[in-house]
């Protein structure tokens, strides 16, 4: 099978469940399949809307999905403009090696670029040596002077659930800037 017989569509949320699927499959790969805790419903809204907030494409070779790039955008307050964050990248097993990943890529770089992107992002974990060498190639450089924090669960329960100094009831706020 060669590249050109892939097939790049956007998913739409008709695709929510076929989606899921695809990200059962890297959790799989990514020795984490107890994690997932996305439903097909909550795929469905966050493809959807007047401003998503996701967006995927999917990979087909004929009629059978190979692989998806899952995205959205974010913003660099040092270049003053968007950036392409890449959530998920997965090419099932049996189609890689074929190109299909820097298939993938090449479109979510033509997205960027259309969208006056001043860059894209990813991270990788640390074990998948394979995807590092691979990113290397295309010109991608590893961020290492930064580290990724992650507030989820019961500390982001907690903190959300905190009095603030500056929130209503204490004497030293100020009336919002509007």
């Amino acid at each position: 099978m060669t590249s050109s017989t892939f097939r790049i569509v956007p998913a739409t949320a008709k695709d929510a469940s076929l989606v899921l699927q695809l990200v059962r499959e890297l959790a799989e790969y990514e020795r984490s399949p107890g994690e997932v805790a996305a439903t097909e419903e909550g795929i469905r809204e966050a493809l959807t809307g007047e401003h998503p907030a996701a967006e995927a494409l999917i990979a087909y070779a004929g009629e059978e999905a190979a692989g998806f790039a899952l995205f959205f955008l974010n913003f660099s307050t040092w270049s003053g403009r968007r950036g392409l964050y890449l959530e998920d990248l997965f090419v099932k097993a049996e189609y890689r090696g074929r190109g299909l990943g820097r298939i993938l890529l090449g479109r979510l770089a033509r997205i960027a670029r259309g969208r006056r992107c001043a860059r894209m992002e990813w991270a990788v974990l640390d074990w998948n040596k394979d995807a590092i060498g691979f990113y290397e190639k295309l010109g991608a450089q590893a961020q290492n002077a930064w580290t990724v924090f992650r507030l989820s669960g019961e500390a982001l329960e907690r903190l959300a659930s905190e009095k603030l100094d500056g929130e209503p009831g204490d004497s030293s706020r100020r009336p919002p800037l509007r």
